[in-house]
């Protein structure tokens, strides 16, 4: 496990996690906003420092952004509940009767059906569940589409509930991983995922050659990443 170091640039605090990585991550958490920067575990910490240092003014401007937000209620899966689908909200419609179980999307509303006294966790379990399954039978018809675009094959999908990416690419084996949490987000975010994870198959690196292919193929993939992080991340059941 890496271990972190306090950083202080100002009034900010941050925290500084060496890892065996090639590039450097910075983020604001919600609901407190604490900034962390993971950083290859080579560099030196000036150079880490600096980089922070640089950022200071988007790291005070998540954080109040952040730190605006009204705090998450923690699902309960009880009938009427608000729940996204494609970056909308629907009301849950939840049933509860000695039948077969069941999650779809149905006339305007997402459809839980259940044995009577199911448990809470149970429920959000099944709609983990479905909600993987609408990002894999949405992104196979994306990535054929996006195949013969970008010149690339990619040879298996996986989809998980992921923590803090929206996905990643294995460059060896050909393989991308979505985060089935995606199924919540809009259809455009949800399409710039797809194509910035099947364009490492082309660029491994984020560097500039990766920000050229993007720019060709998906002019206003700026606006989409900058669209789905900024988005809340729904409670978790």
């Amino acid at each position: 496990m890496s271990q972190a170091v306090l950083l202080r640039i100002a009034e900010v605090e941050l925290l500084l996690r060496r890892k065996q990585i090639k590039h450097l991550h910075l983020r604001v958490s919600p609901p407190d906003g604490i900034a962390s920067l993971s950083a290859p575990d080579r560099m030196p910490l000036e150079a880490a420092y600096a980089f922070a240092a640089s950022k200071l003014d988007w790291i005070r401007r998540k954080q109040a952004e952040v730190r605006a937000r009204p705090p998450a209620i923690p699902l309960s899966y009880g009938d009427g509940e608000s729940h996204s689908l494609w970056g909308e909200h629907y009301p849950l419609r939840l049933v509860e009767r000695e039948a077969p179980v069941r999650v779809e999307f149905l006339e305007g509303s997402i459809l839980l059906q259940v044995p009577p006294g199911t448990p809470q966790k149970r429920k959000g379990a099944l709609l983990a569940l479905w909600y993987r399954g609408q990002v894999r039978q949405a992104a196979a018809p994306l990535i054929a589409q996006w195949e013969p675009r970008l010149g690339v094959r990619v040879e298996r999908l996986f989809v998980q509930r992921m923590k803090r990416l929206w996905g990643s690419c294995n460059i060896r084996d050909r393989r991308i991983r979505l985060n089935s949490e995606l199924a919540k987000k809009p259809v455009d975010c949800f399409e710039y995922v797809v194509v910035h994870e099947m364009a490492h198959l082309l660029v491994r690196l984020h560097d500039h050659r990766f920000k050229a292919l993007l720019d060709r193929f998906l002019p206003d993939w700026r606006l989409r990443q900058r669209r789905l992080n900024d988005l809340p991340r729904d409670p978790a059941g």
